[in-house]
């Protein structure tokens, strides 16, 4: 499988962290709402943009047009509790939004940041030992996507992320920039906005994380579909689910995946595809599965 395409700078043409605000979640969500939502069906005569108005939703939060206006150009700081919930009330959040817009409005505390390499010196050798014991493709990531430890199934159903170069062994270069995934993953798109959702909320959480922007421009730069999934705004963080994956070598594979967060470690999980014991799947993941020695994994 083919891991790398051309390497795009982290400059020019990708977005930044400017679009990563308070200011720009609450547009976008407010432009998805129309004044019939909220029972004004009919008021206010010509609309230039789409969207509830400013005024509309601040009434319908029971707060001032002014005081919404400093929200959205990210000059009100530590917004209520109550303000929040409302807010999430009104434009529709689901529980995942609700925790981000908090984030980003203040009112709850960032994930505490902590350093990776230092994590990883203490307990990188246990998990690499976790994950090879697990007969199903495992690994751990780190903040922002970033493969710290996998196993040889995982090499053997998505390549040798050995040799890929340390900067680039993250799940949006993969996505984004190896052809080989979009015909590995059956529903391509579903898993790339998972990711970019993901990468979102993570950066809400995390913002003195200072790579994050550079992240977004060099995906933004290189591929177009990320840059028009980023404005979208969607977050998520990992979960479980089921994915339908095409490998070359033994065709359809039908299996389930986990993200567990790991407790001691913000922004670390452990993930795992596996099939359903005695499944046809299941079989072809162990036909798959690499006789060469387990990677090593590499800190970054």
């Amino acid at each position: 499988m083919e891991l790398m395409g051309d390497q795009a700078s982290a400059g020019a043409g990708g977005a930044d962290e400017r679009d990563i605000g308070l200011g720009s979640f609450l547009r976008n969500r407010r432009a998805r709402l129309q004044p019939s939502d909220l029972g004004l069906s009919g008021q206010g005569g010509f609309r230039r943009v789409p969207g509830l108005r400013r005024e509309e939703l601040a009434s319908a939060v029971g707060i001032s047009v002014a005081y919404y206006i400093r929200m959205e150009q990210g000059s009100a700081r530590n917004v209520s509790r109550e303000i929040v919930d409302s807010l999430a009330r009104v434009l529709r959040l689901n529980p995942t939004e609700h925790a981000h817009l908090s984030t980003l409005a203040g009112a709850a505390p960032s994930a505490p940041q902590r350093p990776c390499r230092g994590y990883q010196q203490e307990r990188l050798q246990s998990l690499r030992t976790l994950v090879e014991s697990m007969e199903g493709a495992a690994y751990v990531t780190g903040p922002r996507g970033d493969l710290l430890t996998w196993n040889r199934t995982a090499v053997a159903l998505f390549g040798d992320w050995q040799q890929v170069p340390e900067g680039r062994r993250n799940w949006g270069w993969f996505l984004f920039c190896s052809p080989g995934y979009q015909s590995l993953f059956t529903d391509w798109e579903a898993k790339a906005c998972e990711y970019v959702g993901y990468l979102r909320s993570y950066a809400g959480r995390q913002p003195e994380d200072r790579h994050v922007a550079a992240l977004v421009a060099a995906l933004g730069s290189h591929n177009a579909v990320f840059r028009e999934m980023w404005a979208r705004q969607e977050v998520e963080d990992p979960s479980h689910g089921r994915k339908i994956l095409y490998h070359d070598e033994v065709g359809e594979l039908d299996l389930r995946h986990e993200s567990m967060l790991l407790p001691t470690d913000p922004e670390c999980y452990l993930v795992s595809f596996h099939a359903a014991p005695g499944s046809v799947s299941a079989h072809k993941l162990r036909t798959l599965r690499s006789p060469v020695p387990p990677p090593s994994g590499t800190a970054h």
